[in-house]
C-alpha cells in the first residue's frame, strides 16, 4: 500500500507516479473494431480524472478510437434510473465489454447482460452487492475495480480525528446500499479505540443533505463523514452546505478535497481509470472475468484542502499530516 499527502492550496505537492510499459497491442484480429461501452454517472462531456487516465491507457495499449475500438459512452447524468435503459442500449449495440463507474451502473449491467464482460470501476463491495462471489473468484462476467480495501473506513476516521482537535461526535451520512452499511460497521469497529461516537443518518436523495447536516449540527456533531458514493455529482453542494456550518467533512477519494470538503483519502481515480483499461485489454484478449481477480486499491492519496481548513477555523500543520501515513 502506497500512501501520499496532497495538501490542495498548498504550494508543494508530493506525488507519486506510477510508470507502465507501452505494449502494442497484438493484431490477433486485423481490422477488428472492438466496441467498448462505458457506463458513467456525469456528462460524457465532462472532465473526469477516471476517464481521462482510462482513454489515455488505452491509446498506450494499442487502442486508437476511430480506428480499432469504438467508445460509446452512455451517461445518466446524475439520474440512476436511467442506467438500467442506458445498460440495455449498449447490449442492444452488442458491445464487446462494458465499463461500468460505480456501483448502481454495475448493477444495472449486470440486470442487462449475463454474457458481454462487464468491468467495474469503484464499486463499493462488489461482494455484499452480489455482483461477484468473491474477490478472488468473481464467478460471472463480472470483475474489476473496488474501492474499498481492509482499513480505508478505520483510516479515514483517524485522518479526521487527527485534523480536528477534541473531536468526539461524527456524523456519517450514508445511503442504504449494502456497500455503505458495511463500510458504517467497519467504523463503528474502530470509533472507540479513537474515542469517537458516530450518529448515522441515512441519506437517500440530494434533496436531504441540507435536512442530514441539520441535524448533525443540532447534535453537536463536530465533523461529518459522506460515505453515499451516489452523491458524487453532489459534492460541491455537500461541501457548501456543510462549511456553512463550519462542519468539518471527510470521504474515502481524494477528489473530495478538490470539491470543497475538508480531506478526502483513498484510491486516486486516476489510477483506477488506468488499471480499467488494463483489465479491458485483458478481456478483450480473451480472458474471461470470471478468472480474473476483483483488484483491491493499492496506492492511497491524502488530500487536504487548506482553504476550507482556514474557513471553517482550523489549523492543519503540515508536518503533523505528512507523518501520519508514514
Amino acid at each position: 500500500m502506497r500512501s501520499v499527502l496532497r495538501l490542495i492550496g498548498f504550494t508543494t505537492v508530493v506525488a507519486v507516479v506510477l510508470l507502465h510499459a507501452a505494449p502494442l497491442l497484438a493484431d490477433a484480429q486485423a481490422g477488428k473494431i472492438w466496441r467498448i461501452g462505458y457506463l458513467t454517472h456525469e456528462a460524457a462531456e465532462a472532465v473526469n480524472p477516471a476517464r481521462v487516465s482510462f482513454r489515455q491507457r488505452l491509446r498506450e495499449l494499442g487502442y486508437v478510437e476511430g480506428q480499432n475500438i469504438a467508445l460509446e459512452m452512455r451517461a445518466a447524468e446524475g439520474t440512476v434510473e436511467r442506467f438500467p435503459v442506458l445498460a440495455a442500449e449498449l447490449v442492444r449495440l452488442k458491445v464487446d465489454v462494458i465499463v461500468a463507474g460505480g456501483d448502481p451502473a454495475t448493477a444495472a449491467a449486470q440486470r442487462a447482460t449475463r454474457s458481454i464482460p462487464i468491468v467495474m470501476v469503484g464499486a463499493s463491495d462488489p461482494v455484499s452487492s452480489g455482483f461477484v462471489t468473491s474477490l478472488a473468484r468473481p464467478g460471472s462476467n463480472i470483475t474489476g475495480l473496488t474501492s474499498q480495501s481492509q482499513d480505508l473506513a478505520s483510516k479515514t476516521l483517524q485522518l479526521l480525528k487527527e485534523a480536528v482537535p477534541n473531536l468526539s461526535q461524527v456524523a456519517v451520512l450514508l445511503d442504504p446500499v449494502p456497500g455503505a452499511a458495511k463500510t458504517f460497521r467497519e467504523m463503528e469497529v474502530a470509533a472507540p479505540a479513537l474515542g469517537l461516537q458516530l450518529q448515522a443518518l441515512k441519506v437517500r436523495s440530494p434533496s436531504e443533505l441540507d435536512g442530514a447536516f441539520a441535524t448533525a449540527t443540532s447534535s453537536k456533531a463536530g465533523a461529518a463523514v459522506i460515505l453515499a458514493r451516489t452523491f458524487w455529482l453532489n459534492r460541491a453542494l455537500i461541501a457548501e452546505l456543510a462549511n456553512k456550518r463550519r462542519l468539518p467533512t471527510a470521504g474515502m477519494l481524494p477528489a473530495f478535497a478538490q470539491a470543497g470538503w475538508l480531506l478526502g483519502y483513498g484510491p486516486t481515480l486516476s489510477d483506477q481509470g488506468t488499471r480499467a483499461a488494463e483489465i479491458v485489454d485483458r478481456t478483450l484478449k480473451g480472458a474471461k472475468p470470471a478468472d480474473l481477480p476483483v483488484e483491491q486499491p493499492t496506492k492511497f492519496e491524502l488530500a487536504i484542502n487548506l482553504k476550507t481548513a482556514k474557513a471553517i477555523g482550523l489549523t492543519i500543520r503540515r508536518r503533523s499530516c505528512s507523518g501520519r501515513i508514514r
